[in-house]
């Protein structure tokens, strides 16, 4: 990281801020020798946002939404064969010179890469069958891109941004970060239980670490270059292996229902893992040393990608459901601003110095029809509204135009069985189930469920766009095929 350079009028002034000017590496990937950067307006937080496929551009230091970069169009219009845009943006990452941003796009197979300073594209490369992640290692030279959808790392020149070479692994390779010093990629999977350890030097691997599942949608590694955490989203575990050979596992963390990504912060109080934990809609903070939980931060609807600022005192997180971004102040552990943004926020990027001059909003666009979501509550059938403080499923609406995508985080339901969300005539469920979408919960009886149609027209309270009759979310489990008792409704 580049540490911010000063004029000082005296050699005492110069003692003084060297004295009062301690590192605490408190942004990955960067090394513990790296200084911090202080919050400016010349930083930048950056989410890549699914559904309405833009990327967020966000000042940190007075909070601000500053625009978005459209990589695409919303559904329908992304249904065109002659369409050219990008679908379902995704995952980030940036190059160490803070001047480039790696954008991934699952649908399209595409890392696009974005300058920093002016927010224009200038180049994209196309890659295998839904990658993930895409990060630049250590020295600049390479771009890795885990290629989900088959069994393979992309390795793209880091100048011209073409692929240079393939990395196998088995399949559905879900991200990778490296070690601060260079010599290890650390590749988790999505589809198989097992974390593979890469030469960066030579592209082979070195090392296996078991995973406790098969998905593990994302991973860091600690700026001392000790430790590796990695996040399994279907049974909300963590882990924790040694970054160094022979690559030990250290730690189980039972973390919560949809556990999706972990980031690491150093600051004056010590080094800590914040995991976000979407079923529960929280951020929950741990040593890294003893592994102790020492916060537990509410955050808002179904937090997903997380990352911290250049001196380690804040971290920044995406609300996938509440299309949003939650900063929290690392010395405290609150949320002191929500930021709004684009629909269904994955990844996020927080960049120091990604402007270095100028106010940086050249080719930033409003935020128009992304911003346009309705949020609804799911509770368990027969309880009273209000009777818990919490509800088990959150569900966002994001506006399409004439249609709306729905997602729901949906939790508090049985382990590894088969369930349908649909519409019901009446509030408390009864009566016939229209399904909208079929789905089984994973082990920790979890589940992210999406559909698609004009379904704020029936569903939506007091909205002035509603017309017709008026229907009601609820979740059954499926019963010899069909919808049995309602055990989730639409709380109104």
């Amino acid at each position: 990281m580049k540490r911010r350079v000063f004029q000082l009028d005296t050699l005492a002034g110069a003692i003084a801020l060297a004295l009062c000017s301690v590192a605490f590496a408190g942004q990955v990937p960067g090394s513990e020798a790296a200084p911090d950067v202080p919050v400016s307006h010349r930083d930048r937080v950056y989410a890549a946002e699914q559904f309405s496929n833009t990327v967020s551009v966000t000042d940190p230091s007075d909070n601000r939404l500053l625009g978005v970069i459209r990589l695409g169009d919303p559904s329908p219009g992304n249904f065109s064969p002659l369409y050219r845009g990008q679908v379902l943006v995704h995952g980030m990452g940036f190059s160490p010179d803070h001047k480039t941003l790696a954008v991934v796009s699952i649908g399209s197979n595409s890392v696009t890469f974005i300058d920093t300073a002016t927010n224009a594209v200038k180049h994209v490369t196309y890659v295998g069958r839904s990658p993930h992640e895409a990060f630049f290692t250590p020295d600049g030279k390479e771009v890795w891109v885990t290629v989900r959808g088959e069994n393979y790392v992309a390795v793209l020149d880091g100048t011209t941004f073409e692929e240079k070479t393939r990395i196998t692994t088995p399949a559905g390779p879900g991200m990778q970060i490296f070690s601060p010093d260079g010599k290890y990629g650390y590749v988790c999977s999505s589809f198989n239980p097992e974390t593979d350890v890469v030469s960066v030097a030579d592209h082979q691997i070195v090392g296996k670490v078991k995973q406790d599942s098969p998905f593990c949608p994302n991973i860091a590694a600690t700026p001392d270059g000790r430790q590796v955490w990695l996040t399994l989203k279907d049974v909300g575990r963590t882990q924790v292996f040694e970054a160094k050979p022979p690559f030990r596992l250290l730690k189980t963390l039972e973390t919560g229902p949809i556990t999706n990504h972990v980031n690491i912060v150093r600051n004056a109080n010590g080094m800590f893992a914040y995991v976000t934990v979407g079923g529960l809609n929280e951020v929950k903070v741990f040593r890294t040393d003893n592994y102790a939980q020492v916060a537990t931060i509410p955050v808002g609807s179904l937090p997903h990608g997380l990352w911290p600022s250049g001196d380690g005192s804040r971290v920044y997180v995406g609300l996938e459901n509440g299309d949003a971004l939650a900063a929290i102040d690392t010395t405290t552990n609150k949320v002191i601003a929500q930021v709004p943004i684009g629909q269904a926020p994955q990844a996020v990027a927080y960049v120091p110095d990604a402007v270095p001059d100028g106010d940086g909003m050249q080719n930033l666009q409003p935020l128009g029809l992304a911003g346009n979501t309705a949020h609804i509550q799911m509770i368990p059938a027969g309880v009273a509204v209000g009777a818990s403080t919490k509800s088990p499923t959150s569900v966002a609406l994001f506006d399409q135009g004439l249609l709306q995508v729905l997602q729901a985080s949906v939790t508090g339901l049985n382990p590894k069985q088969p369930y349908v969300l649909g519409l019901a005539d009446n509030p408390d469920g009864n009566g016939a189930i229209e399904a909208l979408a079929n789905f089984m919960t994973n082990p920790a009886g979890s589940a992210i469920v999406n559909a698609i149609g004009q379904i704020r027209e029936v569903v939506s309270v007091n909205d002035p766009q509603t017309t017709g009759v008026r229907r009601y979310l609820v979740i059954a489990p499926q019963v010899d095929g069909k919808a049995g008792p309602v055990v989730q409704v639409q709380a109104l």
